[in-house]
């Protein structure tokens, strides 16, 4: 893949994986959609509380049209070619083993961390995803049916990779995966400054 390089010892799926906007409309079955939410519940989680919520739909059934109109234009005129689309949630807050309830930090850190276990495993079983925060925010809340108690993270799309000329010209030259920022950018040594 152009661009990308990465240290021998790094899992190949790691680097292979990223985020197409080019997807070929296929059927993806409910156990293959299934299998990818089960890898992203092994995340691990604050005091193991998992505190993620998978809403999803699959292109076609009835919940597809709500999820989709969901995302901002931009974002809707590609996903829609996606075998399924799921959208991110996260409790704000856990219930301990004294039955007190309590803010959970953490609650948007674990929900990412299973995001990316199960964009790992769709790429381990043939399929690409697309990460996305271009959501209605603030209507989708509503739309959806997320209580005030939990938070609206991101959304995903699954699906088959198709050749980037079935997206619109504007699109295509940006359909490459990039590289990454080097080591000595990402990580440092004590203090922040």
């Amino acid at each position: 893949m152009t661009g990308r390089t990465a240290h021998p010892k790094i899992e190949k799926l790691i680097v292979e994986r990223w985020s197409p906007r080019a997807f070929d409309g296929s059927d993806m079955p409910q156990e293959d959609l299934d299998v990818i939410f089960e890898a992203a519940g092994w995340a691990p989680s604050a005091y193991n509380v998992q505190p993620w919520t998978f809403l999803y739909a699959r292109r076609g059934d009835a919940n597809w049209d709500l999820l989709l109109s969901q995302l901002i234009d931009f974002n809707q005129g590609w996903a829609k070619n996606a075998s399924a689309l799921v959208f991110v949630v996260s409790a704000k807050n856990s219930t301990g083993p004294d039955g007190k309830t309590s803010p959970n930090h953490s609650h948007s850190f674990d929900a990412g961390a299973a995001w990316v276990l199960g964009a790992i495993q769709a790429q381990a079983m043939g399929y690409h995803t697309h990460g996305m925060t271009g959501i209605k925010f603030g209507e989708a809340e509503q739309a959806l049916g997320i209580p005030d108690d939990h938070r609206l993270e991101a959304a995903f799309v699954i699906g088959k990779q198709a050749p980037k000329e079935t997206l619109p010209e504007f699109l295509q030259e940006r359909e490459v995966a990039v590289g990454r920022k080097p080591v000595s950018e990402i990580a440092k040594p004590g203090k922040f400054a």
